[in-house]
């Protein structure tokens, strides 16, 4: 069953593990790898990244990316978005705290914000406006 826009966005701004998909180039399947994001109901899409990594050099180069995130419990759910990037910004630790708060317990999130910013690098954040919709929930199996 196609899902309401009121249903996609809600079920995207929740706190899945999103699937970043990116065409790196053309005689290759798009480059896809597991990522946080996050996400506002009607606002834009955004995910941090090493301005060097693989990922962040695709974008840059293609100007847009997809993400998908799905669930399997109570239903088969997925959405899947696809836009281009709207801005880039610099990281800070307001954005990393928030990004770790949405994924990690209260009691954890400090430290993984420490270890975040002195042992993964340097992190810039990319920021996309979804254009293209595609969702469902396939009820349960």
């Amino acid at each position: 069953m196609t899902l309401s826009t009121r249903e996609r966005e809600q079920f995207l701004a929740e706190p899945h593990i999103g699937a970043l998909s990116v065409v790196e180039r053309p005689d290759r399947a798009p480059l896809t790898v597991p990522i946080w994001y996050q996400y506002t109901p009607g606002g834009e899409l955004w995910v941090r990244t090493g301005p060097d990594s693989r990922k962040a050099r695709a974008i840059r180069s293609a100007g847009r990316f997809s993400l998908m995130v799905q669930r399997t419990e109570p239903t088969v759910r997925y959405v899947s978005v696809e836009g281009p990037v709207t801005r880039t910004a610099p990281d800070s630790h307001e954005l990393s705290w928030e990004m770790a708060a949405r994924y990690l317990p209260e009691d954890q999130v400090a430290a993984f914000v420490e270890y975040d910013r002195t042992r993964l690098g340097e992190h810039f954040v990319l920021y996309m406006r979804p254009q293209h919709w595609v969702a469902a929930d396939l009820g349960s199996f």
